[in-house]
């Protein structure tokens, strides 16, 4: 079988460019399914994608399918023939049906019954009638919300197209494809080379668009603009923030890229640097440059996709650019300041959190009250929680707020700066919201920790107080999210208490404002305990592991991430398995024979092996009930483990179920001893092995 290798080429007005990526990947994805589908062997795909076109070329694809043969059915062999032997009506019919001579039909088994048949041999497509077919089906399924039709032509696409080449090593392959003739033409870069190219060969591609100045293969730009970005940043000793989304854009709007590094005036860092990097970054695509300490410098990176004879001409007009939008943030900030943070409250009074709940101001007097009561358990200042609490949603109302809307939090603790509040209420505005996803950074203060979780205790409660509980598909508040935040903030910060107790605390904030207390604790006491399941599993912690554990229910997460901690560490010790069996195997014996009262009599154990059991547990308790009286449960599983030996051997060398009842008694008491110890930790029978 001939192999051979192809290349197609798609060229179009520029391409939407933040869905580059996903059209050049989706296009490779359907081709090659149009290819298996036909059954077209190949070695491999390599996708290309530029500003002005999405390409592949297929590598040592097959010139045509195999040829195969077809089975046509007829009547059952006993209804095809008369008893000479000669054709009946009923073959007659089928051979005039498939057009064929009483020497071209065969027989087969079907099942119990022999039938006629005839065997067609069907010769394989070639690959040049095959391909215009895979390719125009693999286009019309791309992910394409909004396709456009151009001009006169019937087909739609992303974007108009202009040219499409199909060749088949050096020949065109007949084909048309969006409306378009294939043909071996394309072209260069829209400015540098807009002159037709005519391509050789399908191997040629590359190298006659890097000749006309077009990197075809956004991998190899993207290599290009990260080199030209670190040498330009570090000539001025920075750092260039390059977040991904950005990174794929701007190599999705340059076909030859050339990074050139401009400046702006120094007196605008005295703006957040947040607000200068979101404006730069979301509106002009420019990279920003930070020092070591990530403050932000008077440079950003643009990527032009000209090379031009007088870059200053192309760094002077973004300059010019990005002014504006510099001093549209500097007067956002200096207008704001005109107003103390603390007199803003006016303005969250008219603005509602929920209806039933009332509006920000009445969160904010909640957050602080339920604040000064959490500085008990943070260790918080209860004055410096009071204050960062009222002040915590005012920036909501803020000019810079208002036009950057990420800044929320952010924008409070520069205002809170300039205005002399100290550091921890200062920083506290900035924490409140984190986490802000899975696996975000905690707030580093003890009074931004009080303001996170109380911020977020009081929109669970309150949500749940009205009975808005989240459902499967349903969850405005992100309560979720906020759940697993509260865990968190809890557990990582070593606090000891209850999610009881905190629930209590919010709803003592919330007064009469919520009717039924009662059932609002339960419920948000259980949703919270629902979590720990995500919350441990985004882990990497085995479902039967966070199952031993909330098998005993904890009250408090700190407790709760310990024991999780001890039998993760016990589920990789060599004598967990044979411990996880053997605690199965008693409490199915516990679960069916209660254990009588009272204590285990020593005189009546007569077994050696139920004499060393006992003595062993008697050696292990002094050493273990202070560690568990410590919440050192990972010490104290690990010294349980000793156990597993005289365990074994007690299941293999006693009779539980002993005819005599006391002898009975008292191997059950022994049992539920030793269940008792183990499950002081976690139901570790749970576990699976």
């Amino acid at each position: 079988m001939s192999k051979h290798t192809v290349l197609f080429e798609l060229g179009c007005e520029e391409l939407p460019p933040k869905s580059l990526k996903t059209l050049r990947d989706a296009l490779q994805a359907e081709t090659e399914k149009g290819l298996k589908d036909a059954g077209l062997a190949f070695d491999s795909i390599e996708a290309y994608a530029a500003p002005r076109r999405l390409a592949l070329k297929i590598i040592n694809v097959d010139g045509a399918q195999a040829d195969t043969q077809k089975r046509f059915d007829g009547p059952a062999v006993q209804a095809a023939y008369d008893p000479e032997g000669k054709p009946t009506k009923a073959l007659e019919g089928f051979m005039r049906g498939q057009g064929i001579t009483a020497d071209q039909v065969s027989t087969f088994q079907a099942g119990k019954v022999e039938k006629v048949c005839y065997l067609k041999d069907v010769k394989g497509q070639s690959l040049d009638v095959l391909l215009p077919q895979i390719l125009q089906t693999a286009l019309d399924n791309l992910p394409i919300a909004k396709r456009m039709r151009s001009a006169a032509s019937r087909t739609e696409f992303v974007r108009p197209v202009k040219w499409v080449v199909l060749l088949k090593d050096n020949d065109v392959v007949d084909a048309t494809i969006q409306d378009h003739k294939a043909s071996n033409v394309t072209y260069g870069h829209r400015f540098h080379a807009p002159e037709a190219i005519t391509l050789a060969n399908a191997d040629a591609y590359l190298d006659a668009l890097r000749t006309a100045k077009v990197v075809a293969n956004f991998e190899e730009r993207q290599a290009i603009i990260d080199q030209q970005v670190k040498a330009l940043a570090d000539e001025v000793n920075a750092i260039a923030i390059v977040p991904s989304d950005l990174r794929d854009e701007v190599t999705a709007l340059v076909e030859w890229p050339v990074a050139l590094r401009a400046s702006f005036e120094e007196r605008f860092l005295a703006v957040p640097q947040e607000a200068l990097i979101t404006t730069m970054q979301d509106n002009q695509k420019y990279f920003c440059l930070v020092n070591s300490d990530n403050k932000l410098q008077p440079y950003f990176i643009t990527v032009s996709n000209i090379e031009s004879k007088d870059p200053t001409q192309i760094i002077e007009g973004n300059e010019k650019v990005v002014r504006p939008r510099l001093s549209d943030a500097e007067f956002f900030f200096l207008q704001d300041q005109k107003q103390p943070l603390a007199s803003r409250k006016e303005k969250l009074a008219n603005m509602v959190f929920q209806a039933q709940l009332g509006t920000l101001w009445n969160k904010s007097e909640r957050i602080a009250k339920l604040a000064v009561a959490l500085s008990a358990i943070t260790g918080a200042n209860p004055a410096d929680a009071e204050k960062a609490a009222l002040l915590a949603k005012c920036d909501l109302t803020s000019e810079l707020v208002g036009e950057f809307p990420e800044l929320q939090g952010i924008a409070g603790t520069y205002y809170a700066r300039i205005e002399g509040e100290n550091d921890e209420v200062a920083e506290a505005l900035g924490e409140q919201y984190l986490p802000k996803f899975a696996g975000d950074v905690l707030p580093k203060t003890k009074t931004g920790t009080t303001i996170a979780l109380a911020d977020r205790l009081d929109t669970l409660t309150g949500i749940f107080g009205i009975g808005q509980a989240p459902t499967g598909s349903k969850d405005p508040f992100a309560l979720r999210r906020s759940a697993i935040g509260i865990l968190r903030l809890v557990t990582e910060n070593n606090l000891d208490v209850s999610i009881e107790e905190l629930i209590k605390l919010a709803l003592a904030a919330y007064g009469d404002v919520l009717k039924d207390h009662d059932k609002t604790l339960a419920d948000a006491v259980a949703f919270l305990e629902g979590r720990y399941r995500a919350k441990y599993e985004d882990q990497g912690v085995a479902v039967d592991v966070i199952q031993a554990v909330q098998a005993l229910s904890p009250k408090s997460p700190l407790d709760f991430d310990k024991r999780v901690t001890a039998v993760n560490h016990f589920r990789s010790l060599p004598e967990a398995a044979a411990l996880a069996a053997a605690n199965k195997r008693v409490a199915n014996i516990l679960a069916k024979e209660a254990a009588p009262t009272g204590e285990i009599v020593e005189s009546k154990l007569v077994e050696d092996a139920e004499k060393t059991l006992y003595a062993e547990i008697q050696n292990v308790l002094p050493v273990v009930q202070p560690l568990l009286a410590a919440k050192d449960y990972t010490e104290a599983l690990s010294k349980l483990a000793a156990l597993r030996a005289p365990i074994d051997a007690f299941f293999e060398g006693v009779m539980v179920m002993a005819e005599d009842a006391e002898l009975k008694a008292n191997r059950l008491r022994l049992l539920a001893q030793l269940r008792d110890l183990f499950t002081s930790v976690a139901d570790i029978s749970v576990l699976q092995h």
